[in-house]
């Protein structure tokens, strides 16, 4: 069990954190993530641990998370996508999650199958994001999706997705049903320009919950132009893209330091896309004046 829950309380406390995304094997060897997580001791506060992205098989989610907090005692947020699971799985999924001690969640519809390594599977979808929600709401209170009674409610924190680029009605409305459903934490997609993201802060501000920025650091000129062709919903600033272009790795350290430098007075904090580079992490928030690291991972660098 972890020693120290306490994602939600600093968010409700209003400091400042930051997470960073980590990938399950696909396979049994945990070894490698381990000592990659290892590594983010003292700079994050929690983990993001995907579920089978864009469709490709991975280890489960919540077996990596337990792992992760029982090795490291580092706090982890699990996601978990409706695409995969039926409403029975869900609940059951949700509950061993609770009994190996993962408190976190990002509730996610997910990747249609077609997209991944094993296009032939079918796509559950039994609920959405905003149905997951609703069950992770049922579950804190003591009720099952149906209503019955639990011997115990559970007590997650839960979260939800946006899109900052994202600024059509339709899109902020759906952001409201999902916090109506219980999503108590906004996690962003990637997103470069300070503008457009100050537009979205503005939209959801009523709403009253901590926004995550998505930070997804740009190594190199063709990596920008590769994720704005092949990733729906990105859109990466003239500005940006003139930089890398000369400058690689090294500008796009500094312009993601530098966008966390002008948003991070607005924010609830940032969550790191390193892309199997957690490294990156440590070399752009050292760059990032007023975010404190342990001295422990700076002798570790």
């Amino acid at each position: 069990m972890l020693k120290n829950e306490k994602l939600c309380n600093k968010l409700k406390e209003k400091k400042f954190v930051i997470t960073v995304e980590i990938s399950p094997p696909k396979g049994i060897d945990v070894t490698k993530t381990i000592e990659e997580a290892r590594k983010l001791k003292g700079v994050a506060d929690a983990l993001n641990i995907t579920d089978s992205p864009m469709a490709n098989m991975r280890m489960s989610p919540i077996a990596l998370a337990h792992i992760l907090q029982d090795h490291l005692n580092i706090e982890t947020i699990f996601h978990l996508t409706c695409r995969d699971r039926n409403l029975i799985g869900l609940q059951s999924e949700l509950l061993g999650a609770y009994a190996l001690g993962v408190r976190n969640i990002l509730a996610l519809t997910g990747d249609n199958p077609s997209l991944g390594d094993t296009p032939q599977a079918r796509g559950v979808y039994d609920v959405d994001s905003v149905g997951l929600l609703k069950i992770i709401k049922a579950l804190n209170s003591g009720f099952d999706y149906n209503g019955n009674k639990l011997d115990y409610p559970t007590s997650f924190c839960a979260g939800t997705t946006a899109n900052p680029n994202d600024l059509r009605d339709e899109a902020i409305e759906k952001l409201h049903v999902k916090v109506e459903a219980g999503a108590e934490f906004i996690q962003t997609q990637p997103v470069y320009d300070e503008e457009i993201l100050f537009k979205f802060l503005d939209k959801v501000k009523d709403l009253k919950v901590p926004v995550l920025v998505g930070i997804l650091p740009l190594k190199s000129y063709k990596m920008a132009l590769r994720l704005m062709e092949k990733v729906p919903g990105i859109e990466i600033p003239e500005k940006v893209i003139k930089r890398l272009q000369h400058g690689g790795k090294e500008e796009g350290i500094n312009l993601s330091a530098e966008f966390i430098k002008n948003i991070k007075s607005e924010v609830a904090g940032i969550h790191i896309m390193p892309m199997g580079s957690v490294d990156f992490v440590f070399d752009i928030i050292s760059k990032v004046e007023g975010i404190a690291i342990s001295a422990k991972k700076a002798e570790t660098k």
